[in-house]
Protein backbone atom coordinates (compact mmCIF):
# COMPACT_ATOMS: atom_id res chain seq x y z
CA UNK A 1 0.00 0.00 0.00
CA UNK A 2 2.94 2.21 0.88
CA UNK A 3 4.11 1.92 -2.69
CA UNK A 4 1.25 2.51 -4.16
CA UNK A 5 1.42 5.93 -2.21
CA UNK A 6 4.42 6.82 -3.12
CA UNK A 7 3.74 6.28 -7.19
CA UNK A 8 0.51 7.87 -7.10
CA UNK A 9 2.75 10.76 -5.47
CA UNK A 10 5.65 10.98 -7.86
CA UNK A 11 2.83 10.67 -10.42
CA UNK A 12 0.68 13.69 -9.66
CA UNK A 13 4.73 15.94 -9.15
CA UNK A 14 5.44 14.28 -12.61
CA UNK A 15 1.64 15.79 -14.32
CA UNK A 16 2.41 19.25 -12.33
CA UNK A 17 6.01 19.74 -13.73
CA UNK A 18 5.38 18.45 -17.41
CA UNK A 19 2.16 20.66 -17.10
CA UNK A 20 3.79 23.62 -16.41
CA UNK A 21 6.85 26.17 -16.72
CA UNK A 22 10.31 25.55 -16.10
CA UNK A 23 12.13 29.33 -15.10
CA UNK A 24 15.83 29.96 -14.00
CA UNK A 25 19.63 29.65 -14.25
CA UNK A 26 20.50 26.69 -16.57
CA UNK A 27 23.20 24.35 -16.87
CA UNK A 28 24.14 22.56 -19.83
CA UNK A 29 24.23 19.03 -19.69
CA UNK A 30 25.07 18.18 -23.45
CA UNK A 31 24.50 19.48 -26.67
CA UNK A 32 20.86 19.03 -26.05
CA UNK A 33 19.77 19.05 -22.88
CA UNK A 34 19.66 21.60 -20.15
CA UNK A 35 19.10 21.40 -16.42
CA UNK A 36 16.60 23.79 -14.48
CA UNK A 37 15.95 23.84 -10.74
CA UNK A 38 17.11 20.03 -10.67
CA UNK A 39 15.22 18.94 -14.06
CA UNK A 40 16.67 17.93 -17.27
CA UNK A 41 15.62 19.31 -20.18
CA UNK A 42 15.56 17.88 -23.60
CA UNK A 43 15.44 20.89 -25.98
CA UNK A 44 12.48 20.11 -28.64
CA UNK A 45 12.76 19.77 -32.08
CA UNK A 46 16.52 19.46 -33.03
CA UNK A 47 19.04 16.64 -33.97
CA UNK A 48 21.78 17.77 -32.16
CA UNK A 49 25.76 16.25 -32.60
CA UNK A 50 26.79 13.95 -29.55
CA UNK A 51 29.58 15.15 -27.63
CA UNK A 52 31.79 12.05 -28.88
CA UNK A 53 30.92 13.02 -31.98
CA UNK A 54 33.38 14.98 -34.77
CA UNK A 55 32.69 16.46 -37.86
CA UNK A 56 34.99 18.11 -40.46
CA UNK A 57 35.66 21.73 -41.00
CA UNK A 58 35.61 23.88 -44.20
CA UNK A 59 40.08 22.66 -44.75
CA UNK A 60 38.57 19.02 -43.84
CA UNK A 61 39.95 19.00 -40.37
CA UNK A 62 38.26 17.39 -37.89
CA UNK A 63 36.72 18.56 -34.84
CA UNK A 64 34.80 17.83 -31.81
CA UNK A 65 31.54 19.46 -33.10
CA UNK A 66 28.84 18.17 -29.76
CA UNK A 67 31.59 19.86 -27.54
CA UNK A 68 31.78 23.02 -29.93
CA UNK A 69 27.56 22.99 -29.72
CA UNK A 70 27.72 22.33 -26.14
CA UNK A 71 30.10 25.51 -25.35
CA UNK A 72 28.11 27.67 -27.98
CA UNK A 73 25.14 26.99 -26.07
CA UNK A 74 26.76 27.59 -22.65
CA UNK A 75 28.00 30.45 -23.62
CA UNK A 76 24.74 31.95 -25.11
CA UNK A 77 22.78 31.23 -22.53
CA UNK A 78 25.50 32.06 -19.22
CA UNK A 79 24.07 34.65 -16.61
CA UNK A 80 20.85 34.66 -18.52
CA UNK A 81 16.95 33.37 -17.04
CA UNK A 82 16.50 30.24 -19.39
CA UNK A 83 12.48 29.79 -19.65
CA UNK A 84 11.21 26.16 -20.95
CA UNK A 85 7.39 25.44 -22.01
CA UNK A 86 5.51 23.14 -23.50
CA UNK A 87 6.76 20.74 -21.92
CA UNK A 88 6.06 17.07 -21.83
CA UNK A 89 7.81 13.90 -22.08
CA UNK A 90 9.19 11.74 -25.32
CA UNK A 91 8.75 7.97 -26.01
CA UNK A 92 11.76 6.88 -23.88
CA UNK A 93 10.24 9.44 -20.85
CA UNK A 94 12.74 12.05 -21.27
CA UNK A 95 11.07 15.80 -20.55
CA UNK A 96 11.15 17.86 -23.52
CA UNK A 97 10.33 21.23 -24.37
CA UNK A 98 10.98 24.58 -26.03
CA UNK A 99 13.24 26.71 -24.15
CA UNK A 100 14.33 30.29 -24.67
CA UNK A 101 16.57 32.85 -22.96
CA UNK A 102 15.95 36.56 -23.48
CA UNK A 103 13.19 36.12 -25.83
CA UNK A 104 15.33 33.96 -28.21
CA UNK A 105 14.49 29.99 -28.99
CA UNK A 106 17.29 28.04 -27.89
CA UNK A 107 16.77 25.45 -30.31
CA UNK A 108 15.80 27.76 -33.21
CA UNK A 109 19.15 29.71 -31.91
CA UNK A 110 21.28 26.70 -32.34
CA UNK A 111 19.71 25.58 -35.98
CA UNK A 112 20.78 29.48 -36.98
CA UNK A 113 24.02 29.09 -35.96
CA UNK A 114 24.29 25.74 -38.01
CA UNK A 115 25.66 24.08 -34.36
CA UNK A 116 22.45 21.46 -35.05
CA UNK A 117 19.94 20.22 -37.45
CA UNK A 118 16.12 20.17 -37.32
CA UNK A 119 14.56 17.23 -36.59
CA UNK A 120 11.64 17.64 -39.14
CA UNK A 121 10.26 14.38 -37.56
CA UNK A 122 9.48 16.36 -34.27
CA UNK A 123 9.32 20.14 -35.10
CA UNK A 124 6.73 19.59 -38.18
CA UNK A 125 9.57 22.00 -39.81
CA UNK A 126 9.53 24.79 -37.42
CA UNK A 127 13.15 25.15 -37.90
CA UNK A 128 13.78 24.43 -41.59
CA UNK A 129 14.28 28.43 -42.54
CA UNK A 130 16.75 28.53 -40.10
CA UNK A 131 18.72 25.60 -41.22
CA UNK A 132 18.28 26.46 -44.91
CA UNK A 133 19.70 29.79 -44.03
CA UNK A 134 22.60 28.23 -41.92
CA UNK A 135 23.41 25.58 -45.07
CA UNK A 136 23.57 28.38 -47.28
CA UNK A 137 25.74 30.08 -45.52
CA UNK A 138 27.92 27.34 -44.87
CA UNK A 139 27.75 28.24 -40.94
CA UNK A 140 28.56 25.32 -38.29
CA UNK A 141 28.32 22.11 -39.27
CA UNK A 142 27.17 23.52 -43.15
CA UNK A 143 31.04 24.66 -43.70
CA UNK A 144 32.58 21.03 -43.41
CA UNK A 145 31.15 17.68 -43.36
CA UNK A 146 29.23 15.65 -41.05
CA UNK A 147 27.27 12.52 -40.47
CA UNK A 148 23.85 13.37 -39.33
CA UNK A 149 23.75 13.12 -35.80
CA UNK A 150 20.72 10.33 -35.44
CA UNK A 151 22.66 8.22 -37.88
CA UNK A 152 25.71 8.60 -36.01
CA UNK A 153 24.50 7.53 -33.05
CA UNK A 154 22.41 4.29 -34.70
CA UNK A 155 26.50 3.40 -35.74
CA UNK A 156 27.52 3.56 -31.82
CA UNK A 157 24.33 1.53 -31.22
CA UNK A 158 25.67 -1.46 -33.82
CA UNK A 159 28.88 -1.21 -32.35
CA UNK A 160 30.84 1.62 -34.73
CA UNK A 161 32.89 3.54 -32.38
CA UNK A 162 33.27 7.79 -32.52
CA UNK A 163 36.09 7.65 -35.32
CA UNK A 164 34.31 5.95 -37.44
CA UNK A 165 30.76 6.35 -37.10
CA UNK A 166 31.88 10.61 -37.31
CA UNK A 167 34.46 10.18 -40.25
CA UNK A 168 32.07 10.37 -43.39
CA UNK A 169 33.21 12.82 -45.58
CA UNK A 170 30.18 12.20 -47.60
CA UNK A 171 27.73 12.75 -44.87
CA UNK A 172 26.61 16.31 -45.66
CA UNK A 173 23.11 16.13 -46.41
Amino acid sequence: MYGLVVMLTMLVLCSIVLAGELRGPAKVISTDTLEIQGTRVRLWGIDAPDETQMCRDIKGDLYLCGLRTASELEGFIEDREVSCLSILEDECGRTMATCSADGSDLGEWLVRKGLVLDWTRYSSGRYQAAQSEADRAGLGLWAGSFAVPRLYRACIRLGGGPAGCSDDANAHP
